[in-house]
């Protein structure tokens, strides 16, 4: 099977191959894997077998996408927001909207002149289109957006103090994931369409579940709608203990929950499968804070076989599959190679593949 059938196949619970694979690596892991398997750090990911292509074109852009090379640099995107690289990663620091009154706030717009240029971020993805399963990923949609723009402490204080503008901000940020999410479904050959707004800690949700119902929920069900209406893969990310959301995110069209921050309370993987596997599919849960960095490698491969085994199980009336294999985060930099080999190696993606895989990407840049 090809990488796009055989998620298509897994979602749809028909017979796979193997189980779909898509693993997100710490950059300190990718770079040290690349240096294992001679290739860029950022082909790691297509060496190792990962099923799945797929960018940002919203502001998760600006903290992903933009990578600096030393500690304590900066950059102010499109949206005004300003971050730093703080250890392997960018952190927002500085925030457009934080202190302001009412009217700035409403003033406020949105980088829509930026649009074209952001969407275009998708064509290195779009040139594996024909193999591989494709993905456009609008996050942040609306929470995560506002906190971004206005400021953890000020964006909690208006959810709760001032209802209506919230509403009205929030509307404004799920609208411009929204723009979009229209664009990149009509004009790209996608196969999901990837959302995200983190709504939960590691112990419990950021705002009541019934905040999150009034004043979040509506928002984005209309960004799902819009890859529901192309007949694409709803899949959307939220980390931490979202488990009062979970039927809610069904009820407005979801396909695919990542990433099953296993450990979370409520965010067990096997018993979301039983509760929720019938009507739709996971991504992630393997453990990447205690398993994969500490365990033994034959410890790693043997809890990630029962981890495919059993969220590719069956249930109620549906057939097999409903899963894809990945962290429930990145892999950090402390996991031994050992450890990420025996993962690969639970999905049926051998060591020898691997490397070989690697090989042919070497050959075909010295012939490029």
């Amino acid at each position: 099977m090809t990488p796009k059938q055989r998620v298509h196949a897994a979602l749809a619970r028909e017979h796979v191959d193997r189980v779909p694979v898509f693993l997100w690596f710490h950059p300190e892991t990718a770079s040290r894997l690349g240096r294992l398997l001679e290739i860029p750090a950022s082909e790691v990911g297509a060496a190792m077998g990962d099923d799945v292509r797929m960018t940002w074109v919203n502001n998760n852009w600006a903290m992903e996408g933009i990578v600096h090379e030393r500690e304590g640099e900066c950059h102010t995107d499109f949206w005004g927001i300003t971050w730093r690289r703080e250890g392997a990663f960018n952190q927002p620091v500085g925030f457009p909207l934080a202190g302001a009154s009412r009217e700035e706030m409403l003033a406020y717009r949105f980088p829509e002149d930026r649009i074209g240029f952001l969407l275009g971020l998708m064509a290195p993805v779009l040139a594996s289109a024909s193999r591989f399963f494709i993905g456009c990923d609008v996050s942040p949609c609306a929470f995560e957006m506002y906190w971004r723009l206005r400021g953890l402490e000020d964006a909690m204080a208006d959810i709760a103090g001032d209802p209506p503008l919230a509403r009205t901000m929030l509307a404004r940020c799920a609208g411009f994931a929204l723009k979009l999410a229209r664009r990149a479904c009509a004009e790209m050959p996608l196969d999901w369409l990837w959302c995200g707004d983190d709504v939960a800690g590691q112990q419990a949700m950021m705002m009541s579940p019934e905040a999150w119902r009034d004043q979040v929920k509506p928002h984005l069900a209309e960004v799902f709608a819009a890859g529901k209406r192309h007949g694409l893969w709803v899949a959307h990310h939220c980390c931490g203990a979202l488990r009062p959301i979970i039927p809610d995110l069904v009820e407005i069209g979801l396909d695919v929950l990542n990433p099953v921050q296993a450990g979370c309370p409520g965010m067990t993987p096997l018993v979301l499968k039983r509760e929720f596997g019938d009507r739709i599919s996971f991504m992630g849960g393997v453990d990447t804070q205690g398993l994969l960095p500490f365990a033994r490698a034959d410890e790693v491969r043997r809890e990630a076989e029962r981890l495919i085994e059993g969220m590719s199980a069956p249930v109620g009336g549906s057939g097999p599959g409903g899963y894809i294999l990945a962290g429930s985060h990145t892999i950090p930099p402390e996991t031994p190679d050992a450890n990420i080999f025996a993962l690969y190696a639970a999905a049926g993606i051998g060591r020898q593949e691997i490397f070989d895989r690697a090989a042919d990407f070497r050959a075909a840049r010295r012939t490029s």
